[in-house]
Order: structure tokens, then sequence, then C-alpha cells
């Protein structure tokens, strides 16, 4: 039998944290480790016992979520943190993404969606609401001096718009084994090895149109 994917939730506004307990440990294959309101309350706790996902607050009294993530990024780079706020704004989603966050998602998101969000990370994704995805990507220029060829940065354009390899290579018209082809390249150009790092990594250095 497949073990649950185990998630933790950072949340300071209790009737919002205590909705997330309740849809995550309600749904199967899906267990709720721990809850807190706080980055610093949970930080100890995280030293000994890591979820596989982590769903975190941007906007935390005290640590922000976006120091936090950073914390954690110490505490263990492998812990995928989904950034979760009321604000859909370029300069909050860059902010967080480059400080380690793997994702990131609107509050008040369906349950079902919220569940897919939290499969996905904990599978090596990158889940972002598509207008999200689709503001921070179109909000930076490419870079003049970019090492992806035009059609890697389609490819990675689409990667950062959550598509999978069948929808981008129907859309570039090239066959499945194109497309990843020209996601190894742009993994080896970029010196990662995940879509989650290539995403942050493309974001940071204003890689995409």
């Amino acid at each position: 039998m497949e073990k649950p994917v185990r998630v933790g939730i950072i949340e300071d506004d209790p009737q919002i944290r205590q909705l997330m307990q309740l849809i995550i440990d309600g749904s199967p294959g899906f267990s709720c480790l721990q809850v807190w309101e706080s980055c610093e309350r949970a930080l100890p706790d995280l030293k000994t016992d890591c979820p596989d996902v982590l769903l975190m607050d941007i906007d935390l009294p005290g640590m922000s979520g976006i120091e936090g993530v950073g914390e954690l990024r110490k505490l263990n780079p492998q812990l995928p943190v989904v950034m979760l706020t009321i604000h859909d704004d370029n300069e909050a989603v860059f902010d967080s993404l480059c400080a380690g966050a793997v994702g990131y998602l609107v509050k008040g998101l369906p349950p079902v969606q919220l569940l897919a969000a939290i499969r996905e990370a904990h599978a090596g994704g990158s889940p972002m609401s598509a207008a999200i995805a689709r503001k921070v990507v179109r909000s930076f220029e490419a870079s003049q001096h970019s090492p992806l060829s035009d059609r890697e940065q389609e490819v990675l354009s689409m990667l950062c718009d959550g598509e999978n390899y069948r929808t981008i290579a129907e859309a570039l018209f090239i066959s499945v084994n194109t497309v990843k082809a020209h996601i190894k390249n742009i993994y080896e150009k970029l010196q990662v090895h995940t879509r989650a790092d290539a995403v942050r990594t493309a974001i940071r250095n204003r890689l995409i149109k």
C-alpha cells in the first residue's frame, strides 16, 4: 500500500489552518503531519521530523514566509515548500521562488486543486496557479545573454506554465522525445536536475519571455 503524502502547514490564521488540515486528513493518500502558527514554532520541530511537503503562508507574523523558506532550505534543502497567500503580486512570487520555494498558490483553491498541487510538489514539480505562472513568465524580459536557444526558451516557458511533455510536444508540433531532449539540454545548461530548480533559475535570471 502506498504511503500517504505527509503534509505540514505553517499558517497564522486558525480557520484557514484548520480547513486545510481537514481537507488533507480527509483525503485518501494524504496525511497532515502537524500545523504551526509561525516559522519560529515550526523550525525546532522540523529539525527532527520533516513532512514530505510543507505549505506555508507568505505573510506570517514575526519571521515572514520568504525568510522562513531560506531557513528551511538550510535545514533540509530537499523539502518542497509551497507558498500560500491571498496575494498574487509578481514581487512576492519572485522573492519566494528565489528564496527556494518550489511553488506558489493563492489561498481559496478548491480542495482538488490544492491536493493536486501537493502531489505535484511531492513528485518534484512546481505547482503554481495558471494566472500566477503566466504573470511571472511575462513580467520579466528575456535576458540577451541567455544560454538557451529560442526553442529551449519556449519549452522552458511552457514548463513554467505547468505543461507536461505531451502538451508541450503538441503545442510546438514536435515529438515527446524531442521535448525530452530539449529539457535535458535545458537542465544541463542551467546546471539543475528538476523542473522546480529550472523554474527558479529561469525566473531568477530572467531567461524566459
